[in-house]
């Protein structure tokens, strides 16, 4: 299999500073978006720390091997995390989100922990892969609250897992079959909560993969983008 991919990052016009990092790394078939809590302490540390680590990955032996070891290495970063918030006291948070994409010969493997998400594209619909670690997910898959009204919750940024928040931490994982024309898209939510998953679909399904994101990047800014905004697409060949 072969890959198509671009990448956006954007700090919004409501932030000062943008705390999401990208990993973009096509060559190894591996892509991360992270997006460093705001709101806490020093969320472009962790989101930086997380992809880099990633970064760091030595060769697998299998491709079973590699998951194994990029979800080590986001335990390991969580450690490290708590550690350093200790290390400054006063109650101090640091954490990130991370969702990421790895792929192997005809396999894939998405891995989050947090609120960015991971979208499947394919004949022409787009399904969400990734489970948001977040209070409101938790209340609509209780049936306490309306997936449509989620969004618009007043702790709709409350997250019930993310890295460096605690530990034990448990990274969800999801593997499947790459399939070629298909694409992902993984992204923060600065970009999630501003655009449709339907607009999503219908920019990636229809421009050209430059252009897609091009469009994406274009409506969250001229929705007033009031938060980072990161993501990926890879399209398979």
């Amino acid at each position: 299999m072969g890959f198509v991919c671009t990448s956006r990052t954007h700090v919004g016009h409501k932030r000062k500073l943008n705390e999401d990092s990208v990993l973009f790394l096509p060559d190894r078939a591996m892509w991360v978006v992270a997006d460093g809590m705001g709101g806490h302490d020093a969320g472009e540390v962790a989101s930086a720390m997380v992809v880099e680590a990633l970064a760091a990955l030595p060769p697998a032996s299998s491709f079973v091997n590699r998951i194994g070891k990029a979800v080590g290495a986001i335990e390991s970063v969580n450690v490290q995390l708590i550690e350093l918030a200790q290390a400054g006291g006063q109650g101090r948070t640091i954490g990130t989100t991370v969702v990421g994409l790895l792929a192997e010969a005809n396999e894939f493997c998405c891995f989050w922990v947090g609120d960015s998400r991971a979208f499947r594209i394919a004949n022409g619909s787009i399904s969400q892969i990734t489970r948001d670690h977040s209070l409101v997910q938790d209340l609509v898959d209780a049936g306490m609250l309306e997936a449509e009204r989620a969004e618009s919750h007043p702790n709709a940024n409350v997250l019930t897992r993310a890295v460096g928040a605690s530990h034990p931490l448990t990274v969800d994982t999801v593997t499947g079959t790459l399939e070629p024309g298909e694409s992902f898209v993984l992204a923060s939510d600065g970009l999630t909560r501003i655009v449709r998953d339907d607009e999503i679909l219908a920019a990636v399904s229809r421009l050209g993969i430059e252009a897609a994101a091009d469009k994406l990047l274009e409506l969250t800014l001229s929705r007033g983008a009031p938060d980072n905004v990161s993501f990926v697409i890879v399209t398979v060949t």
